[in-house]
């Protein structure tokens, strides 16, 4: 833990869909510098370990298995999150599933909503609810807040076959740099961050997060990495800084935005 520029010690951070991947290197950034985290996940099994992990590094960890895509399910967890920690800094939604689609003229309705029903509403329903609580605690007296969403590149680009999941982060996006504009007088900051390629568990990552050397990357990671002005994909360590940034005083004017992280792939020619 730490003391210094991004010292989230006293703070209290939720990340959904953090027990892996990307949203756990998002939380243990967190954790890494002082800031208790607490987990929203579906499995009991991936929650237990997330959290084993994050209080291994001294700080409070807790997780709850929240179905983002229920507004009631929403509540419940902000309920019980203050009722167990008494307060909410920063929140970063990041719980959604992947493309379930392959092309614009046969995605059914069905397929549609139900990946906004998670990715877009889910989503709309966690930052809503953050945003409600942390402009009652600066009614009373206590201004800030970090309001963080995961996006991709897709906000971006035009991927064929992905519509519906572009269409959620593209739109959330765009909701956040209103909530940026609508929120800022009570101190609250909006920001997405849009990852590029990542190697996490799914694609034979490791369970830490940590780099991997290119005789451990797979087909599909060599030709991402080409694609990289780094030449390399990403991995969820490189998560762990922003995270923790974005959490800290140290961004308390930093809002509005949409940080791209992805080895200057969206712009290498």
């Amino acid at each position: 833990m730490s003391g210094g520029l991004f010292d989230l010690s006293g703070k209290v951070a939720l990340v959904t869909g953090g027990n892996s991947g990307l949203g756990l290197g998002f939380a243990r950034g967190i954790a890494k510098q002082g800031g208790d985290v607490v987990i929203w996940g579906r499995s009991e099994e991936k929650n237990a370990a997330a959290v084993e992990e994050l209080q291994s590094l001294g700080v409070r960890a807790s997780a709850r298995p929240v179905d983002v895509s229920s507004e009631e399910d929403v509540s419940a967890g902000f309920n019980a999150l203050i009722g167990e920690y008494g307060r909410i800094d920063t929140v970063i939604a990041n719980a959604g599933m992947p493309p379930n689609t392959r092309s614009i003229l046969t995605t059914s309705s069905e397929d549609y909503h139900t990946l906004l029903n998670t990715n877009m509403h889910g989503a709309f329903y966690t930052l809503q609810k953050a945003a409600q609580l942390m402009v009652e605690r600066a009614e009373a007296g206590e201004p800030g807040g970090s309001l963080v969403f995961c996006g991709s590149l897709s906000i971006f680009q035009g991927v064929p076959g992905i519509a519906p999941y572009a269409a959620a982060k593209g739109g959330i996006s765009a909701a956040l740099r209103c909530m940026a504009v609508e929120l800022g007088q009570h101190g609250i900051r909006a920001n997405t961050i849009a990852p590029g390629y990542i190697k996490t568990g799914f694609s034979g990552g490791r369970q830490d997060g940590s780099e991997q050397p290119e005789e451990e990357w797979n087909d599909i990671d060599q030709i991402f990495a080409g694609k990289a002005a780094l030449r390399r994909p990403g991995f969820a360590v490189d998560f762990e800084g922003i995270a923790a940034y974005l959490a800290s005083d140290a961004a308390s004017f930093h809002t509005g935005d949409t940080i791209v992280i992805d080895g200057a792939s969206l712009i290498h020619i």
